[in-house]
């Protein structure tokens, strides 16, 4: 039997990841000791790996495809195939971004005020390169962790860390004076693999379902009875992604309506269906939206 090698990134993004493949319609199950999860498709073969290093195994081979960060892509210069963007995190929908911080009550204002300073950060070679490629000297050493306190307590002049809303790099006494760039996770896949006619059908599955599932997180299903005087106000009210499916009530001047919308838009779209005489209306959330 066929079987795709498939890297899941093990840390923050770990459980967010597991929770998109099962809205996708793959269970993982992890077993804190193993690095092998069980999953209910004998064609996937999970391997639990740091996202810091999932495009290297997916470069050498050793895996088929996996998710990771496009910060970590970057870092490592892999060459992998980018199948697919998926803008998720812990937090938020919206990509993490790479800044460079230092003390709120610095002097530090500008990159060239870093010229023979300091720098930690997990995001090494990466950050090596951008200040040899601007002619800037400095220092970068490798953060274990803990990197915004570095900055604090003066181990560090300044640090390059991720961060997705700015609350924690804030929250320490730090202000943010570049950024470097934006991250999310991708989708990545070996060149060879993605040369197999199975293994890419195999991935190019995966990515279809996984987009459906992040597409339907923002999204509900609302259905609802209209009588047939009422039915061209109530459509017209409607914002969805076609035209809404209507379908006649049994022996009735009655008709059942229902659309996929956008889940910020409800709470204000409920009670203006209802004042143009909606009645019955029922909202459901969605697992993909494909």
């Amino acid at each position: 039997m066929n079987k795709l090698k498939f890297g899941i990134p093990k840390g923050s993004l770990q459980k967010a990841t597991l929770n998109l493949f099962e809205k996708s319609g793959w269970k993982i199950n992890v077993n804190n000791r193993s690095y092998f999860p069980d999953i209910n498709d004998d064609e996937i073969e999970c391997n639990i790996c740091r996202a810091q290093e999932m495009s290297i195994y997916v470069e050498k081979g050793t895996l088929d495809a996996g998710l990771t960060g496009r910060d970590w892509i970057e870092e490592n210069r892999s060459n992998v195939i980018k199948v697919d963007d998926l803008v998720y995190s812990k937090v938020s929908q919206t990509p993490a971004r790479w800044v460079l911080a230092v003390r709120a009550d610095s002097d530090i204002k500008t990159l060239e005020d870093l010229k023979g300073k300091k720098i930690a950060t997990e995001l090494v070679r990466y950050t090596k390169r951008f200040f040899k490629e601007k002619n800037i000297d400095v220092e970068v050493e490798f953060s274990w962790g803990a990197t915004e306190a570095k900055a604090v307590s003066g181990l560090a002049d300044a640090i390059v860390e991720v961060t997705e809303t700015g609350s924690t790099i804030k929250a320490h006494g730090l202000k943010i004076i570049y950024e470097f760039m934006q991250t999310n996770t991708q989708l990545i896949a070996n060149p060879k693999s993605y040369e197999d006619p199975w293994k890419k059908a195999k991935i190019e599955q995966i990515r279809l379902l996984l987009k459906g599932a992040l597409r339907a997180e923002n999204m509900v299903g609302v259905k609802m009875n209209v009588s047939e005087k009422n039915l061209d106000t109530v459509i017209n009210l409607l914002p969805s992604l076609n035209a809404p499916t209507v379908a006649t009530l049994y022996k009735s001047d009655w008709m059942s309506v229902e659309v996929v919308v956008d889940a910020k838009k409800v709470r204000d779209l409920i009670p203006v269906l209802i004042d143009a005489g909606a009645q019955g209306i029922i909202e459901y959330p969605l697992n993909k939206v494909i």
